[in-house]
């Protein structure tokens, strides 16, 4: 599987947003400058990430970005799936969304068990990853 820019890119200025809020929202242009990525970019990003719940705006002189929720309360996958959508690895009509397998074949695909534990393995890693731990491995990291 791999993301596209919108996924690491966004995880990156989710997690950069998580580590600097405190008490105030963030500006998308510190987190513009310390990611090297666009402000302008960030904006497509933040506004799906907003529409996902997963961050608030702040508008006026102070405004900026905050999280919708606790960082505990986020995992890694609910950033990715907010910014890249499905994150099944390979198009097989085999596997659905939900990683049901329907297709005309499947009862003879001996290939739909391998997709789906792809499938299965990548969202059990992003869902137990949650934003929180991140967070703090960042500030211990810059320690």
């Amino acid at each position: 599987m791999k993301l596209s820019t919108k996924g690491r890119y966004g995880l990156r200025a989710f997690l950069d947003l998580a580590v600097c809020e405190e008490s105030e929202p963030v500006p998308l242009a510190s987190i513009a400058q310390r990611q090297e990525i666009s402000v302008s970019y960030l904006e497509q990003l933040m506004a799906k990430l907003k529409k996902a719940g997963l961050v608030k705006s702040v508008r006026g002189v102070n405004g900026g970005y905050c999280l919708a929720r606790h960082a505990d309360e986020i995992s890694v996958g609910d950033v990715l799936r907010a910014l890249e959508g499905d994150l099944t690895p390979v198009e097989c009509a085999g596997i659905d969304t939900s990683g049901a397998v329907h297709c005309n074949g499947s009862s003879q695909c001996v290939s739909k068990i391998v997709w789906k534990r792809i499938n299965d393995s990548i969202n059990d890693t992003v869902d137990s990853i949650n934003i929180g731990e991140l967070v703090q491995e960042s500030r211990e990291t810059k320690r």
